[in-house]
């Protein structure tokens, strides 16, 4: 099992977030000596949260990296013009070395696509014809392309990535049926939310390699899911920690239009809500019990999570401690992960 760290990059109102760049970078140095392999950040514009964007923060945080991977999770793909997209990511992938993952994901809140002039109707189109545009591009063939949102003739990107037809795209998806099949159509690994309890996420992986079959696909190289993450020596400390500094981001993220209607979401209507997601999903406990959370996800054929172990105004050091936790009691119970690829 291979682990990715999420970082914060979207901030409580009032913060200036050029002073959390340093602390940024030190979290990104402490997440390799834990033996992280991935650092991911997200995306949203116009929200109510200071949020760095992620193609311009991630090149910041390359040389701290080191030999992880850097991705985003998510970027909202139907946004921008799948060209821009294909050039930028392969300009990052050159800035790091070939260690870029593209997380791609429709988007969801009103005001982002009301503002950027684009109907929130043509996002699962647009989203798929950028997915094959971006490929092709990467592949350093010469592009021609008539769709209903984008039309290509006869060009080719300048800047073909380092790594050879580009990075691997991961899909964020909704945790049900459509978004598992989505995922499975269109990308090299599905990115699962957090909030997925485990037995719905074993549901829902069921779809996910039922269709990749269907498909002629395989299996998949990898199988990922996120995960909260605080760690302290009383789980009752940790699970206060965390629900408390998450619940805060929770309730900003309710002020906006909820991705989806499903069960899924649930959090976001009640604080009681996001408490029993927290229990049933997030890991806010001790080192063992997070090492006996983490197996069952094995198990269950997960092979990569993405840990996001800071939210709102949990310190600084708080989140460090978490790391070095999870270096030194959590990293151990797994197997020591292979070359970087």
């Amino acid at each position: 099992m291979r682990f990715g760290l999420a970082i914060m990059n979207d901030f409580p109102p009032g913060t200036v977030p050029a002073e959390r760049v340093p602390l940024l970078r030190e979290q990104v140095r402490a997440a390799a000596e834990a033996g992280i392999d991935s650092v991911w950040v997200l995306q949203h514009y116009l929200g109510n949260m200071p949020t760095l964007q992620p193609l311009p923060l991630l090149a910041a945080l390359a040389a701290d990296a080191g030999d992880m991977f850097l991705g985003t999770n998510m970027f909202i793909l139907p946004l921008s013009h799948p060209v821009a997209v294909a050039e930028d990511f392969a300009t990052l992938d050159h800035i790091s070395g070939g260690r870029v993952i593209a997380g791609f994901a429709l988007g969801y809140r009103d005001n982002e696509f009301e503002s950027f002039g684009i109907p929130l109707a043509d996002r699962v189109s647009r989203y798929e014809e950028s997915v094959h545009i971006i490929r092709r591009l990467w592949s350093g063939d010469q592009v021609t392309f008539a769709g209903q949102h984008f039309a290509i003739s006869g060009q080719r990107l300048s800047l073909p990535p380092v790594q050879p037809g580009g990075p691997r795209i991961w899909v964020g998806a909704g945790a049900h049926r459509t978004g598992a099949r989505r995922a499975a159509r269109l990308g090299d690994a599905w990115m699962v939310p957090p909030h997925v309890t485990p037995d719905r996420l074993a549901t829902v992986l069921g779809y996910y390699r039922d269709e990749r079959q269907r498909l002629g696909r395989g299996p998949g190289r990898d199988v990922a899911v996120r995960r909260e993450l605080v760690l302290d020596e009383d789980p009752g400390q940790a699970r206060a920690v965390g629900v408390a500094a998450r619940g805060a981001l929770t309730r900003r993220y309710a002020q906006f239009n909820a991705p989806d209607q499903t069960e899924s979401y649930r959090h976001l209507q009640t604080d009681a809500a996001a408490e029993e997601v927290a229990d049933q999903s997030y890991l806010f406990t001790d080192p063992g019990q997070a090492v006996e959370a983490l197996r069952a996800l094995e198990r269950a054929g997960v092979t990569y999570v993405v840990l996001r172990a800071q939210w709102y105004d949990l310190p600084q050091a708080q989140m460090l401690r978490t790391l070095e936790l999870f270096r030194d009691h959590v990293r151990p119970a797994f197997q020591p992960p292979g070359p970087a690829t």
